[in-house]
Parts: structure tokens; C-alpha cells; sequence
């Protein structure tokens, strides 16, 4: 099977959405599949005809017909978010993507109970705010590490009992530690997992290795290279591994290591979602993004020009790309400019996973850097894949599928 891994080369936002919409546009495709993240996840999706839906949990290929979405045990799965997501898409006419999910029985639950002890953290972080998307995920993760055999997970909304027993023990040890919690009592979120028990199905491992050889699966990532959790320029990082690892491993699980193409998704400017280091940043760059909104959580959308630096460095931590697509191409103009290296390196080196003191050091580097800036390109796909060395496959020029063309003849189809 032609299965395809989508994983975003930056600081997330680059669009993995749309270009998951390209893929299952282009080429029939079985299911998408989700191998991190969690309900924080935005990926913007319009259609020609003027739809709209903004993807979280569900796959991004939820708009064509037949797509499935399965949520492997590597998301954090938010049944009371997943229940509104749907909501949504059924207003803008896809009424049965519920009855095209599965989730893996294996996966975390994100409860309100995360939720509001992230934000307490958030909150009490003050100025120093690593940016959290304040919906819970990472606090879900750090919970599971913290007690394994404990957390709350996808299939036990199948037992009440045990699901009972795991989140009091998870809401008493949550506000032992922060104080009053910003969430409904136990009782009162028992019916809603149960609702979403007997409305989804909820399978093991075995179910994705069925449907990678059923059909052709594309792999969508959440979040970005440079906010992975072992890569990423600490702390504004994400709780999750954000490369086409757990991809890989799910690939490997199935027996069938090595046979999906890697694609890297990046904008033509280099942007991120609230703070931390962004060396080309530049606030007269005259560009807005009405997808990412300021929001209290986030912070501001911040825009620089194209870091070929830090993009060259996702590449070495996420094991290099078959290919890249190249989005917002739109956007590009005299004003966007090219930064090749900044005023004391051309290159970062990647460090051993774990070791967040060396990439806390390097954060602080980052953040005294200085881009060395180039003129515009006259090609940038061209540009691009000179300074990254993988070839640029795809072009975007708009957020619809009809506004996205193969940068290489061959090298990807079109949409049918």
C-alpha cells in the first residue's frame, strides 16, 4: 500500500490539515490515522464550495466520503470534545464521522479534570508561560507517566466502576495538589463516557494492522518538530513526539516497516503560536491569519521569515522526508525573505532525546540569535528544497484542495 506519513516541519500551523485534505482527495484512501496529540490539534480544512471545519480529533480527510479516522493509543482522546467536533460537522454536512471512528481501547483520557488543573498551571505561571493550548493533553500525558496503571483510559468508559474509581482518584489527587478544581463532580461526567462507549467503537491494537493492508492509510501529526517534547526548544514544547516516530513504531507493529512515504509540511514563513523562540520573527511582515487567533491560552499568532535553520534542524530530529509540501505560497512577495543562517550558526545540532537540560541551553542561544537575512527567491519551492535538500512535492496557494499542485511531475497525483 502507498501509505503516506504527514508530519509538520515547524512550530505546527503549517497545515498538515489541508494537505491531508489533498491526500484523500488525490488517491483512495482507507483511513486516517492520528499518532499523537490530542484535542489541541487545529487543522483547518475549507472546501470549494465554502465549508469549513477546523479538525481536531478527527482526521482532516473526514470531508470524503468513506474516510475513516482511527485514534491510536498515542492520542489523548477528549470524548466530550470529540462529541462537539461532531456536532460541528454534521452542520456542515457530514453526519456520520462518528460512525467512521475507532479509537484504541489503549489510549489516555482527557478529562475536565486535566483541563483545569493545566490551565491552574498555566495560570500560575504568569510571565513565564510556556504557551499551553490549556485543553489538558500534556497534564493527561504527565498523569499517565505518573501513574500508569491508574489513568484513565479510552476503555474504560466501557466499566463504569473502574472508570469511576480512576478519575475520583485523579480529581482528589489533582486538587490535593492545586486546590479547588474548575470541573463537574464525577457523577455528573459518568454519562457522557458512557454515551461515548456505546456510540464509538473502541478496538485494540489489532484493528490498524487490518486496515493498513485494507487500503491505503495516511498518518496525520499534530503540532510541529520544533515543539517535540524531547527535540523541541525547551520548555515551550508540547507532551507528545511530534516526529514520524510513533508512526513508525505503529508501522512496525504491523509488520510493515518502511513502506509509507515521509512528507513535511511547511509554510513559507515560519510562524508559531505564543512564546518562545522564533529567530526571524518580524513584526512588519504584513500578514495575519484569521485560523489562529490570539487566544488567552496561546497568545498572539507571530509571524518571521522563511528559517531555513530551524527547518533544516527538524529534518535532522525527525530523520530526514521523501518530500515536502510547501503551503501559503500565497503569502509569498518581496516583503517574505529567506534566512540561510543566523549571525553565529548555519546549522543546529540535534542532542540525545531526553536531555532537556541541553535543549533548555539551547533555547536560551535561540533566543539571543539574530537572522541573517536573504532577498526573496524568485522560485521557492525551488529555494526551499535547495536549502533543505529534499525535493518539494506539493504547492499550496490557498486552503482548498483545488488551490494545491505537484511541484514534481510524477511525483504526487492529482485530485480526481
Amino acid at each position: 500500500m502507498n501509505h503516506v506519513m504527514v508530519v509538520d516541519l515547524g512550530y505546527g500551523d503549517a497545515g498538515k490539515g489541508t494537505v491531508v485534505d489533498w491526500l484523500c482527495a488525490s488517491r483512495p484512501v482507507h483511513t486516517v490515522v492520528r499518532f499523537n496529540g490530542g484535542a489541541q490539534a487545529a487543522h483547518n480544512v475549507v472546501l470549494r464550495d465554502g465549508r469549513h471545519h477546523t479538525f481536531a480529533q478527527f482526521g482532516a480527510g473526514t470531508f470524503h466520503p468513506g474516510v475513516r479516522t482511527h485514534l491510536s493509543r498515542h492520542v489523548v482522546v477528549d470524548p466530550l470534545a470529540l462529541a462537539a467536533e461532531a456536532d460541528h460537522l454534521t452542520a456542515v454536512g457530514v453526519p456520520d464521522a462518528l460512525d467512521r471512528l475507532t479509537v484504541d481501547g489503549e489510549a489516555l483520557l482527557a478529562t475536565p479534570y486535566h483541563r483545569a488543573a493545566n490551565r491552574a498551571r498555566e495560570i500560575a505561571r504568569g510571565a513565564d508561560r510556556h504557551g499551553s493550548c490549556g485543553l489538558g493533553v500534556g497534564e493527561a500525558v504527565a498523569y499517565g507517566l505518573a501513574h500508569p496503571d491508574e489513568a484513565p483510559r479510552v476503555a474504560d468508559c466501557h466499566r463504569p466502576a473502574v472508570l469511576r474509581r480512576r478519575l475520583t482518584a485523579l480529581r482528589d489527587r489533582l486538587t490535593a495538589e492545586l486546590g479547588p478544581l474548575d470541573a463537574p463532580p464525577v457523577e455528573d461526567c459518568l454519562p457522557a463516557y458512557a454515551g461515548f462507549a456505546d456510540r464509538v467503537a473502541i478496538v485494540d491494537r489489532g484493528w490498524l494492522a487490518g486496515a493498513l493492508r485494507a487500503g491505503t492509510c495516511v498518518f496525520e501529526g499534530a503540532q510541529g518538530v520544533l515543539l517535540d517534547e524531547w527535540h523541541g526548544f525547551h520548555p515551550y514544547t508540547t507532551w507528545s513526539t511530534t516526529t514520524f516516530a510513533n508512526a513508525e513504531a505503529l508501522l512496525a507493529e504491523a509488520g510493515l516497516a518502511g513502506t509509507a512515504q515521509r512528507l513535511g509540511v511547511l509554510r513559507v514563513t515560519t510562524t508559531r503560536h505564543g512564546p518562545g523562540p522564533l529567530v526571524t520573527e518580524d513584526p512588519a511582515l504584513p500578514f495575519t491569519d484569521p485560523r489562529n487567533p490570539t487566544n488567552p491560552w496561546q497568545g498572539r499568532f507571530r509571524f518571521g521569515h522563511f528559517d531555513a535553520v530551524a527547518h533544516r534542524y527538524a529534518l535532522a530530529v525527525a530523520g530526514g522526508v521523501d518530500g515536502l509540501a510547501l503551503t501559503h505560497l500565497d503569502l509569498a512577495g518581496p516583503r517574505l525573505r529567506i534566512c540561510r543562517r543566523y549571525d553565529t550558526t548555519d546549522r543546529l545540532a540535534p542532542g540525545p532525546a531526553g536531555d532537556l537540560d541541553r535543549q533548555a541551553a539551547l533555547t536560551a542561544r535561540l533566543l539571543r540569535a539574530r537572522p541573517v537575512l536573504d532577498e526573496a527567491p524568485t522560485d521557492w519551492p525551488e529555494a526551499v528544497a535547495a536549502e533543505l535538500g529534499a525535493p518539494v512535492l506539493l504547492a499550496s496557494h490557498g486552503p482548498t484542495a483545488e488551490d494545491k499542485l505537484p511541484a514534481l511531475a510524477g511525483a504526487v497525483s492529482t485530485p480526481r
